[in-house]
């Protein structure tokens, strides 16, 4: 913990190796944020505002209206409906946005952003595939 609140400072033998290897994990972060943010921006019903200052993305949904009867027929909140349809069908985890306090009949999910870049594609591109395949499914 040393390390972290007591850095390596100028002219010190590791303080080279230290910003580069900082540089280095900071730079991949911001490349995957924007990676997740441009990928749910360029899904159908899908809007997420900049990921900045965290290691989330909380993407908004808009659900067809099939949908949130559905989860509501069966006792649960759309957006968590929708979380466990994906846990489900994918394996992917995401966090209803329902626990978090949001406003009336707006649905979002949490998902992190710390997957490595390949990992992260492929989780990105498995949800993509299942969320149109969930809006077919309700439209």
């Amino acid at each position: 913990m040393d390390c972290v609140v007591n850095p390596p400072q100028k002219g010190e033998p590791s303080y080279d190796l230290f910003i580069k290897e900082k540089t280095a994990v900071l730079q991949s972060l911001k490349e995957r944020a924007l990676m997740v943010e441009k990928t749910f921006n360029n899904m159908k019903g899908m809007k997420c505002n900049s990921v900045a200052g965290a290691m989330y993305a909380f993407p908004r949904l808009t659900l067809p209206e099939n949908a949130i009867k559905k989860a509501k027929s069966v006792g649960q909140a759309p957006d968590f409906f929708y979380a466990m349809q994906l846990l489900e069908n994918t394996g992917i985890c995401v966090v209803p946005g329902s626990g978090f306090g949001q406003l009336p009949n707006t649905y979002h999910f949490r998902t992190t952003i710390l997957p490595q870049p390949e990992k992260l594609t492929v989780m990105l591109n498995k949800l993509e595939e299942y969320h149109n395949k969930f809006l077919e499914e309700y439209k």
